[in-house]
């Protein structure tokens, strides 16, 4: 059977971990075509990953059964108006930019296209991603499926049923890897403070971080219960918990996942202005 042709509208870090995702899961390098202004970044794509390349969007969208727009959001409109007559009606037009609602890619794009945004994170940069999805009215099972397969090259997929629970994962998932960096990097500046050398707290702070992520992922009891066993009574991880908890962690991360969720809500405002 032979794969729709997605061509993807810029060619930054994301469409290359999408490119580099689907190539890895057998999607056909004849059926992908990246596009972008540079011709430097275009050569660099052809060498890296062996797929067509091109500088017009239009001329890629015209052979494409599926789009995905990879451009920044400040150009998102620009980008999008100017490709709208080269979009034919059957074609899947997915978006990964951050903070553009559905009412704008349709104002942009056409009201009756099947368009689906994607909300991914960095992390799937390296095959680990999470990513929201929602789709509007027009999208069909067949084009879900093929949407979940990109997506899930790169990591996991989840689909929403309403758009603003894309701004909880934005929250969530898509800020979230920097909450975790950050974390990593005050255990790790705390753990020298301590007593360890800068290299063995590095190391120590990621593979923590990789072993508790793998054991949570791979366990068939939740988080909560996965603490409350490695908590012993009166011992060090007890101490830990309890100081987290009464300087007010809890409430500190349910502050900042808000104010991050406000701001997703924000953007999106900012974009129908």
């Amino acid at each position: 059977m032979t794969e729709p042709t997605i061509a993807l509208i810029g060619a930054g870090n994301m469409a290359r971990s999408i490119i580099g995702g689907l190539l890895s899961n057998n999607w056909p390098a004849g059926c992908l075509i990246a596009t972008d202004n540079s011709e430097a970044t275009r050569s660099d794509v052809r060498s890296t990953f062996g797929i067509v390349t091109e500088a017009n969007n239009r001329l890629a969208a015209l052979r494409a059964d599926i789009i995905v727009l990879s451009v920044k959001p400040q150009i998102m409109a620009a980008v999008l108006t100017d490709l709208a007559p080269a979009i034919s009606p059957d074609t899947l037009v997915i978006s990964v930019a951050a903070g553009i609602p559905m009412t704008c890619l349709q104002a942009w794009a056409g009201e009756h296209l099947a368009i689906v945004r994607a909300m991914p994170n960095t992390p799937a940069l390296v095959g680990c991603g999470a990513t929201g999805l929602f789709a509007s009215a027009s999208v069909n099972a067949e084009q879900k499926a093929v949407t979940n397969r990109i997506f899930t090259a790169v990591g996991m997929a989840h689909w929403v049923a309403q758009e603003q629970q894309i701004d909880a994962i934005t929250a969530l998932s898509g800020s979230g890897p920097a909450y975790f960096f950050l974390l990593m990097e005050l255990m790790e500046k705390e753990a020298t403070r301590l007593g360890l050398d800068q290299h063995s707290a590095r190391q120590l702070t990621l593979q923590t971080a990789l072993g508790a992520a793998t054991m949570a992922t791979h366990s068939e009891v939740d988080v909560t219960e996965l603490r409350r066993r490695i908590t012993s009574p009166n011992g060090t991880t007890e101490q830990a918990i309890k100081t987290f908890q009464e300087q007010g962690l809890p409430q500190l991360v349910a502050n900042a996942m808000e104010a991050a969720f406000n701001r997703s809500i924000e953007l999106a405002a900012e974009q129908k202005e």
